[in-house]
C-alpha cells in the first residue's frame, strides 16, 4: 500500500513557475514507476510525465515536453514536478501516481493515485 500527498500547487502568471511535490508513505517507495496525470476542468484526466524506479528514464506528454521536468529522490520518498513556461491550458488538478509496472504512460496501470492539487495559470 502507498498513499500519497501532492503539495505546490497554486495560482500563478502565464510564463511562471511552480514546483509539485509528492510525498509518498511506505518502505517500497523506489520499486515504483511514478507519474504526474493531470485533469483540466471538463476534461478527461491526460498523461503528463513519468519516471522509472530509480530516475533514469522519463517520459513526457508533447503538450508539457521543454518545459516541465520530473524527478524524484527516493532517499526522500518523494517525487517532483519542475513546471516553467506555464500557460493557462496548464490549468488543471495534478495528481500523483504509482505503478507496480515501473513506468507507464497508461493511466490504468497507475495502482495508487493522490487526492490532487490545483494549478492555475492566469492569462
Amino acid at each position: 500500500q502507498v498513499q500519497l500527498v501532492e503539495s505546490g500547487g497554486g495560482l500563478v502568471q502565464a510564463g511562471g513557475s511552480l514546483r509539485l511535490s509528492c510525498a509518498a508513505s511506505g518502505r517500497a517507495f523506489s520499486k515504483y514507476g511514478m507519474g504526474w496525470i493531470r485533469q483540466a476542468p471538463g476534461k478527461e484526466r491526460e498523461f503528463a510525465a513519468a519516471i522509472s524506479w530509480g530516475g533514469g528514464s522519463t517520459y513526457y506528454a508533447d503538450s508539457v515536453k521543454g518545459r516541465f521536468t520530473i524527478s524524484r529522490d527516493n532517499a526522500k520518498n518523494t517525487v517532483y514536478l519542475q513546471m516553467n513556461s506555464l500557460k493557462p491550458e496548464d490549468t488543471a488538478v495534478y495528481y500523483c501516481a504509482a505503478s507496480k509496472k515501473g513506468f507507464t504512460v497508461m493511466l490504468n496501470e497507475y495502482d495508487y493515485w493522490g487526492q490532487g492539487t490545483q494549478v492555475t495559470v492566469s492569462s
